[in-house]
């Protein structure tokens, strides 16, 4: 009997989950809680075909997890529940794999709480939850930063003393591993080459983004950092600001470093650029309706995402494909299109068609043939911790 596997993925504004049979690879209960934190957040179920919203009255994360529990009960799946996988954002460099989670992992990944505040604890939430309504069952943890600790020191060193490194583990970690872990293999089966003679820099764009340089199917380099806060343009973090505006905020605005940290983390990005939104369509619609704040803040967002991505080949050495993934970069054809054009200069010619159709759930390469690939994929970050928490809940576990 083929075992299923409920995969929780909590974000730091939402979370999705699945219930994946690991033999069809078939899942038969998925669904989104979205806008967490806010007054309209809300979940949505699909179960075979049939979909249905409920409002979340309490709009965090535990109300979330407890109708994921109701909606399993009530359709019968409770029972078929096998072994449960978790995405945990932060693992530092203690965890270089996914592991079976026992007390000492939960400790680690409330010790990296400091380093991903928006992430991690909603990630300790949803396991404790889960273990108290699945006592005794293998739950497994799959950390997004494993897959950036094959980078080499050059590209995850900050050039500070290295007492800080040593003592305090000060350097770059890089997030988003298990969605890039799985298009990057996607890419490999799109280009039609071993996964191991791939260059490709991929774009993980949604309410969190970063960017990576992919080398035979290993990460290289990468646009976050210690925290989820460097790097790109995101919908309500800075990215890449002056360290210096930490002790000019604190004298201009009185505010401490915590004070400082919220507002980089939960005050900028898109939503501080455009003083309306940090949701892509939301300023999308906005932007071409005249409105200038919102067409400034995706034009800031698209100069510095092209930005990072031709300064990461540089770690490539060549440049097979650039890949577009993520909730914004599978549906945003607006910013696709700008960033793309801004690559020109790198080979990349823009097929506006083909951009155009790549759109809610619809793959394929945006450029045009004889230019480097734009190739748009689809991510599915719940397969890749499904499959790895079955390898390591093993038969004898899966028993109930």
């Amino acid at each position: 009997m083929s075992s299923s596997i409920l995969v929780i993925n909590c974000g730091s504004s939402s979370l999705k989950f699945a219930l994946l049979d690991t033999t069809t690879q078939h899942a038969s209960l998925t669904g989104l809680a979205e806008k967490l934190g806010l007054d309209d957040a809300q979940i949505t179920f699909k179960y075979h075909g049939e979909k249905t919203v409920q409002t979340l009255a309490e709009g965090n994360h535990a109300a979330a997890m407890r109708a994921i529990l109701a909606q399993l009960q009530e359709r019968g799946l409770f029972d078929s529940v096998q072994a449960i996988g978790h995405r945990v954002v932060h693992g530092g460099e203690r965890f270089k794999a996914s592991t079976l989670i026992d007390d000492e992992v939960i400790a680690a990944i409330e010790d990296c709480a400091r380093l991903a505040p928006l992430h991690n604890p909603a990630h300790v939430l949803g396991i404790r939850t889960a273990i108290a309504c699945f006592p005794g069952l293998p739950q497994v943890a799959v950390f997004d930063t494993a897959f950036h600790q094959s980078m080499p020191q050059r590209a995850y060193l900050y050039p500070v003393p290295m007492a800080l490194y040593r003592e305090h583990g000060v350097r770059r970690y890089g997030f988003h591993g298990t969605s890039y872990r799985f298009v990057s293999a996607e890419a490999a089966r799109m280009l039609g080459k071993p996964l191991e003679d791939i260059a490709v820099v991929c774009a993980h764009l949604g309410n969190g983004a970063s960017a990576a340089a992919i080398l035979g199917g290993k990460s290289v380099d990468t646009t976050m950092g210690l925290t989820p806060l460097e790097g790109l343009v995101m919908g309500t973090r800075s990215g890449d600001v002056d360290p210096g505006l930490f002790g000019y905020l604190a004298s201009e605005l009185k505010l401490d470093v915590n004070g400082i940290t919220e507002l980089l983390n939960k005050q900028s990005g898109l939503l501080g650029l455009s003083e309306l939104s940090n949701d892509c369509r939301e300023l999308e619609d906005a932007a071409m309706a005249g409105d200038g704040a919102a067409q400034l803040a995706l034009e800031v967002f698209s100069y510095r995402l092209a930005k990072q991505i031709a300064a990461l080949t540089v770690a490539l050495g060549r440049l097979d494909a650039v890949l577009f993934t993520g909730g914004i970069g599978e549906n945003s054809s607006y910013l696709r299109e700008r960033v793309v054009k801004l690559l020109g200069f790198l080979g990349l010619q823009l097929d506006a068609d083909a951009n155009q159709r790549c759109v809610r759930g619809q793959a394929g390469c945006i450029t045009v043939p004889g230019s480097v690939p734009a190739l748009v994929i689809n991510t599915n970050e719940e397969l890749m911790i499904a499959l790895d928490t079955a390898a390591l809940a093993t038969p004898a576990t899966l028993t109930r």
